[in-house]
Protein backbone atom coordinates (compact mmCIF):
# COMPACT_ATOMS: atom_id res chain seq x y z
CA UNK A 1 0.00 0.00 0.00
CA UNK A 2 1.16 3.64 -0.83
CA UNK A 3 1.91 5.92 1.47
CA UNK A 4 0.40 9.11 0.59
CA UNK A 5 0.82 12.30 2.84
CA UNK A 6 -2.95 13.64 2.50
CA UNK A 7 -4.17 10.08 3.51
CA UNK A 8 -4.97 10.22 7.54
CA UNK A 9 -7.43 7.34 7.44
CA UNK A 10 -4.11 4.61 8.27
CA UNK A 11 -2.69 6.50 11.43
CA UNK A 12 -0.08 4.02 12.22
CA UNK A 13 1.90 5.09 8.64
CA UNK A 14 1.87 8.48 9.95
CA UNK A 15 3.33 7.80 13.81
CA UNK A 16 6.98 9.19 13.74
CA UNK A 17 5.48 12.26 11.44
CA UNK A 18 6.38 15.42 12.93
CA UNK A 19 3.15 17.76 12.50
CA UNK A 20 3.52 21.06 11.91
CA UNK A 21 2.41 23.86 14.47
CA UNK A 22 3.67 26.54 16.46
CA UNK A 23 6.70 25.84 18.74
CA UNK A 24 6.16 25.95 22.36
CA UNK A 25 7.92 29.17 23.38
CA UNK A 26 6.45 28.96 27.20
CA UNK A 27 7.55 25.69 29.55
CA UNK A 28 4.36 26.58 31.23
CA UNK A 29 1.27 24.81 30.52
CA UNK A 30 -2.04 27.20 28.86
CA UNK A 31 -3.61 27.56 32.27
CA UNK A 32 -1.28 28.31 34.25
CA UNK A 33 -0.03 31.43 32.26
CA UNK A 34 -3.74 32.55 31.97
CA UNK A 35 -3.59 32.54 35.84
CA UNK A 36 0.16 34.37 35.70
CA UNK A 37 -1.07 36.93 32.96
CA UNK A 38 -4.24 37.68 35.14
CA UNK A 39 -2.34 38.14 37.82
CA UNK A 40 0.04 40.21 36.04
CA UNK A 41 -3.33 42.59 34.91
CA UNK A 42 -4.20 42.65 38.51
CA UNK A 43 -1.43 44.37 39.48
CA UNK A 44 -1.24 46.61 36.34
CA UNK A 45 -4.40 48.04 37.62
CA UNK A 46 -3.73 48.79 41.02
CA UNK A 47 -0.95 50.36 40.05
CA UNK A 48 -2.78 52.37 37.98
CA UNK A 49 -5.06 53.50 40.79
CA UNK A 50 -8.33 50.95 39.38
CA UNK A 51 -10.75 48.94 41.30
CA UNK A 52 -12.54 46.11 40.14
CA UNK A 53 -16.79 46.39 40.01
CA UNK A 54 -18.70 43.61 38.93
CA UNK A 55 -22.74 43.38 38.60
CA UNK A 56 -24.63 41.25 35.87
CA UNK A 57 -27.23 42.95 33.48
CA UNK A 58 -29.73 42.10 31.00
CA UNK A 59 -28.79 40.89 27.48
CA UNK A 60 -30.46 44.04 26.20
CA UNK A 61 -28.95 46.63 28.35
CA UNK A 62 -26.05 44.92 27.48
CA UNK A 63 -26.04 45.30 23.62
CA UNK A 64 -27.19 49.35 23.95
CA UNK A 65 -24.17 49.72 25.94
CA UNK A 66 -21.84 48.45 23.62
CA UNK A 67 -23.64 50.02 20.50
CA UNK A 68 -23.47 53.42 22.62
CA UNK A 69 -19.95 52.67 23.80
CA UNK A 70 -18.98 52.22 19.90
CA UNK A 71 -20.61 55.08 18.82
CA UNK A 72 -19.11 57.14 21.14
CA UNK A 73 -15.39 55.18 19.79
CA UNK A 74 -14.72 54.23 23.59
CA UNK A 75 -14.72 50.57 25.14
CA UNK A 76 -17.75 49.67 27.09
CA UNK A 77 -15.70 50.06 30.39
CA UNK A 78 -14.78 53.65 29.72
CA UNK A 79 -18.41 53.98 28.75
CA UNK A 80 -19.85 52.89 32.06
CA UNK A 81 -16.80 54.80 33.88
CA UNK A 82 -17.73 58.21 31.89
CA UNK A 83 -21.84 57.92 32.39
CA UNK A 84 -21.24 56.57 35.96
CA UNK A 85 -18.57 60.27 36.92
CA UNK A 86 -21.63 62.02 34.52
CA UNK A 87 -24.53 60.97 36.97
CA UNK A 88 -21.93 61.37 40.57
CA UNK A 89 -21.00 64.89 39.62
CA UNK A 90 -24.46 66.08 39.33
Amino acid sequence: MAKIATDRTTIDLFAQDKRPGRPKTNPLPRTEQLKLNKRNQIKRDRSKGLKRIEFKVSDKLYEQLSQHASDADMTRSAYIEHILTQMLTR
